[in-house]
């Protein structure tokens, strides 16, 4: 089967399916080979690994993951291309292709049917639409997955690894940083892509914490405190946790905890840490009971 990386091989199949792009599943196709190899680097994609592909298309990148990986599992939610991935993928006897909604899909028991349980290597090119709230599925479900390799928004890549005090740093950085470490590997522009999208994206790795790096209570209650602290992030700490009206937390409450941990009252949240804000946790949930 012919490279899909090279785009005249893409355009081919495309027209042999007449396959209409569909916005609604945000699709746009790598036709860049040196991007897909630069992905499967960043994955670090090796013999016995079992990658799980969220929303392989044609079959592009999935090419590349069936010559690396020990076994690969494809989930596509637009049923117009399972066959034309049929044919794509007809040589590799590796990839197990499945259609479906990847938001609905039960991803251990993908992990014990076709991985022999083992944890997964997550590899996608992902609809912008819905990177947090897959990304954020995979890590607070609790499923066996040891890293996640992902194409997104540029502007998302640079949320998730942004530092306190930058202008890029919210609620995002926070619950990414807390269950991985996240590293961009590329830049892509967008005329590595059919059809081109209208921004800039980038590859970023997050290697899976075998656990959290910092230690709370209550990682709930934490991201309670994480999401009030930056719907109004430019309020002082203080006001914007109580303007949540969050249960059992009292401005005084507040006020005592950032003064025992030695952080001014004057602070606002996009200045805390991980660790900071899991330190406020703690003393806040303490105070709740």
């Amino acid at each position: 089967m012919a490279t899909l990386g090279i785009p005249q091989n893409t355009i081919a199949i495309l027209q042999k399916y007449q396959f209409h792009f569909q916005k609604k599943f945000g699709q746009n196709f790598l036709i860049d080979t040196s991007v897909l190899e630069r992905i499967i680097k960043a994955a670090q994609i090796g013999s016995e690994d079992c990658v799980l592909e969220i929303g392989p298309g044609i079959g592009t990148m999935t090419q590349y993951l069936a010559e690396n990986a020990g076994k690969v599992i494809a989930v596509e939610i637009d049923r117009a291309l399972i066959p034309i991935l049929e044919e794509t993928l007809a040589p590799y006897d590796n990839v197990t292709v499945l259609q479906g909604d990847i938001l609905k899909t039960d991803i251990r028991e993908l992990s014990e049917k076709y991985g022999g349980g083992k944890r997964l290597k997550v590899v996608a090119n992902l609809p912008y639409y819905i990177t947090t709230p897959i990304i954020m599925g995979l890590f607070e479900k609790d499923v066996p997955v040891e890293s996640i390799t992902v194409m997104v928004q540029k502007e998302v890549a640079d949320r998730m690894q942004a530092e306190p005090g930058t202008k890029d740093y919210g609620a995002l950085s926070l619950a990414v940083q807390y269950y991985a470490e996240p590293k961009i590997a590329a830049n892509v522009p967008p005329n590595c892509f059919m059809p081109r999208p209208a921004v800039g994206s980038a590859v970023i790795h997050l290697k899976r914490y075998p656990v959290p790096p910092v230690e709370v209570r209550d990682d709930r209650f934490m991201f309670t405190l994480i999401r009030a602290a930056f719907n109004q992030r430019r309020k002082m700490l203080p006001n914007a946790l109580t303007g949540a009206n969050i249960p059992g937390i009292t401005k005084e409450s507040i006020l005592e905890a950032l003064k025992e941990l030695r952080i001014p009252e004057t602070i606002r949240g996009e200045k805390l840490s991980l660790p900071q804000f899991a330190e406020l946790s703690n003393l806040l949930c303490g105070s709740q009971n």
